[in-house]
Formats: structure tokens, C-alpha cells, sequence
């Protein structure tokens, strides 16, 4: 299964999901992106991101209570009422699009949670070294935390999650690239 091999938080994110009792719905979170088998061919950009996003959107899908967004809006979002107060997670997976593309994700986290949609914001990336493997531009964890910032987003209760695979494997199959 994959792992999260780093976290990175803001904002007192840990307090946050203490006090509001949001403690199970982060560890669906984790265990929603670690659950599957993940392995991958060694090799530079010898691998497609959009079947790892595919993996991982199968796995939201097949969760009770999770709802999938369309583009403009956090991918994945559950809520759960908890000692009568509803609680609510957004998820961005960025998996398979260029890493500039994280700083839409955390655009529409911090939409969604000044909105008051969300209470707290998950944004889901390849670790550094799983990233060097998926094809070139594909986001990395330190991407993310650098995107974070540029954003200047640290003021948001956000957690970052860096996804390393289980270990070698075949290629995961690339998204064809578009004709000129």
C-alpha cells in the first residue's frame, strides 16, 4: 500500500480537526489514499500521473459519504455532523497535472473554506521521489509546500500529503498527448 511519507500543516490545522472532533474523517482521508497497491516503473518520467488519479478517485468513489466535484471546486468533499455540528473535509488530489496547477487547488480550498464549505482543506501530491518517476512537470511535494507560500496560503488550515508508492513495477500507462 502507499505511504504518507511526509505532512506538512498550517494554521493550527491539528487543533482545528481536535476540537472539532474531525480526527476520524482525516484518518478516512489517509487511509482513502493509502488503501490500493502502488507501484511503479523506477525510471525517470516513465509513468502517467492520470492512472494514479484514476486509482484514487475509484477509491473516493467506493467510499460511503464522499462527493466528487466538478472542475472550479474541491475534487472530493465529505461531511459529518458531530455532536450536532457539521464538519467538512475538501480533498484536492494533484497527481497528474503540471505542478504550477497546485496553486488552483489551493484557490479552491481557500474559496471553499472562506465560503465556509469546508472546515479544513487536504491537498494529496507524489513525494519527491515518487514525483521524479511520473512524467515530467508532474507536482512533488515540495512543490506544494513552495506553491503553499506563494499563495500565500499559511493562514488557511491546510495539510499537505506526500503519496509514496509501494515500489517497482510496471509503467503506469500516459495520457496520450494531443495532436498540433
Amino acid at each position: 500500500m502507499p505511504k504518507i511519507v511526509e505532512e506538512r500543516s498550517y494554521n493550527g490545522v491539528e487543533n482545528k480537526i481536535a476540537r472539532l472532533g474531525m480526527s476520524a474523517l482525516l484518518d478516512e482521508v489517509r487511509g482513502t489514499i493509502t488503501g490500493f497497491e502502488l507501484r511503479v516503473m523506477e525510471q525517470k518520467d516513465s509513468n502517467g500521473g492520470a492512472a494514479i488519479r484514476k486509482l484514487m478517485d475509484a477509491r473516493f468513489q467506493g467510499m460511503k459519504g464522499w462527493s466528487k466535484r466538478q472542475t472550479g471546486a474541491v475534487d472530493w468533499t465529505k461531511c459529518q455532523t458531530i455532536n450536532g455540528t457539521k464538519v467538512c473535509v475538501g480533498v484536492e488530489i494533484q497527481v497528474s497535472a503540471r505542478s504550477d496547477l497546485l496553486v488552483m487547488d489551493i484557490a479552491h480550498l481557500r474559496k471553499e473554506i472562506t465560503e465556509g464549505q469546508i472546515d479544513v482543506g487536504v491537498l494529496v501530491v507524489p513525494s519527491d521521489r515518487l514525483g521524479s518517476f511520473l512524467t515530467d512537470r508532474a507536482p512533488r511535494f515540495s512543490d506544494a509546500t513552495r506553491h503553499v507560500i506563494q499563495a500565500r496560503a499559511e493562514d488557511l488550515p491546510l495539510v499537505i500529503f506526500a503519496l509514496e508508492h509501494d515500489g517497482p513495477g510496471d509503467a503506469l500507462a500516459k495520457q496520450p498527448r494531443a495532436r498540433s
